[in-house]
């Protein structure tokens, strides 16, 4: 009885890992309004922030994009959801948005489709990276523009490094070259 209870046992902890979704189960769209199935991603790690172009902390996106050009590539990448969660700090359309990027950055990394990252219209996504019942690791809620997730090669979420940490902070660097 002890054994069969055992091996019951380790098949539902077996299922219960097996059941949980990684980032790599998830299809966005990219800020063209294209399909982008993050499964493509496999094998890198990933930096995923929500962004705004009002915001106080805007000029993150500066030090994104330097983090990007010298780190970007085969085994690192950004992520930039742009939310209009926070103060309608983000009210523009998705090419309003891309043209401003471009514009006032220069942003060469991957822009994604305007998403809310809190509250009942939450994307799937946001659900997965805020919530440790869905991601294994742990809870946390997205509290201003420019939080940012990190994702392992694996599609594993890692950590959350709050807004006020920028992008060229050595928790995110170390992270990235390890």
């Amino acid at each position: 009885m002890k054994t069969l209870t055992l091996v019951f046992s380790f098949i539902l902890v077996s299922l219960i890992a097996s059941s949980q979704k990684s980032f790599y189960d998830f299809k966005v769209k990219d800020i063209d309004g294209k399909d982008f199935d993050l499964s493509t991603l496999k094998g890198k790690k990933v930096l995923v922030v929500n962004t705004a172009s009002k915001c106080g902390y805007t000029p993150q996106y500066k030090q994104l994009q330097e983090l990007y050009k010298t780190y970007g590539g085969d085994k690192f990448t950004i992520i930039g959801f742009p939310a209009n969660n926070f103060m309608h700090q983000e009210p523009g359309t998705d090419k309003e948005i891309a043209e401003f990027c471009e514009k006032n950055y220069g942003v060469t990394f991957q822009m994604m489709s305007k998403i809310s990252v809190k509250g009942d219209d939450m994307h799937p996504l946001y659900k997965w990276l805020t919530t440790k019942s869905q991601n294994g690791v742990m809870d946390s809620e997205v509290g201003w523009n420019f939080q940012k997730y990190l994702i392992d090669e694996n599609g594993k979420l890692v950590d959350m490094v709050p807004t006020k940490v920028k992008p060229d902070d050595d928790k995110i660097v170390n992270w990235i070259k390890k």
